[in-house]
C-alpha cells in the first residue's frame, strides 16, 4: 500500500467514481527540469490519464503537465507520454493482473516524496452503473447519519 506522506500535487476523485481499486503501488516518473518546476507550482491533472504496459516497460497517457512560464525552448508537450520507474517485478505482476478482463491500471495521485514526484497506481475493476448508483446512496445515508450526529450532540 503507497502512502502518501509528502505534497499533493494532483488527485483524480473521478478515479474511485469510475473503478473498484482493488490494489495500489506507488511508482516515479521520468521528468525533465521544467516540468519539476512546474509541478512544484501545482499545475498538473491526471483526470483523463490512464497507463499501459508496453515492452516490459510502463508509461502514463494523458497526463497534463503545464508549461513552465519561464521555461521558453527548454518546455516540452504538455500531454507527451511519460515512463514511470518501477522495478521489474512490479512490472510483471502488473502485466499480469491487467491481462485479467475488465481489469486496468489508473492514476490515482501525484505526489511529492522528498524531493522526488511520485505517481499512486491503482489496478482497477471498472464499476457498472448500478454500482455508482449504490455508492452514491451509501455516501448520502453516511452523510445524513453524521448530520443527525451532530444535531444530538448539540442538544
Amino acid at each position: 500500500m503507497a502512502k502518501t506522506n509528502g505534497k499533493m500535487i494532483a488527485n483524480n476523485k473521478k478515479a474511485y467514481h469510475d473503478y473498484f481499486i482493488l490494489e495500489t503501488c506507488e511508482a516515479g516518473i521520468a521528468l525533465h527540469g521544467t516540468e519539476v518546476k512546474s509541478l512544484r507550482m501545482g499545475k498538473c491533472s491526471i483526470k483523463e490519464a490512464f497507463i499501459r504496459v508496453e515492452n516490459e516497460e510502463v508509461y502514463i497517457y494523458g497526463m497534463h503537465i503545464s508549461p513552465y512560464e519561464k521555461g521558453n525552448i527548454f518546455n516540452k508537450d504538455p500531454l507527451r507520454v511519460r515512463k514511470l520507474l518501477l522495478h521489474k517485478y512490479e512490472i510483471r505482476k502488473l502485466l499480469g493482473k491487467t491481462k485479467e478482463k475488465g481489469m486496468t491500471l489508473v492514476p490515482l495521485k501525484v505526489y511529492f516524496k522528498d524531493s522526488l514526484v511520485k505517481v499512486e497506481i491503482g489496478l482497477a475493476k471498472g464499476k457498472k452503473l448500478y454500482d455508482k448508483r449504490q455508492d452514491i446512496a451509501k455516501k448520502d445515508q453516511q452523510r445524513e447519519a453524521q448530520r443527525d450526529f451532530k444535531v444530538r450532540n448539540f442538544d
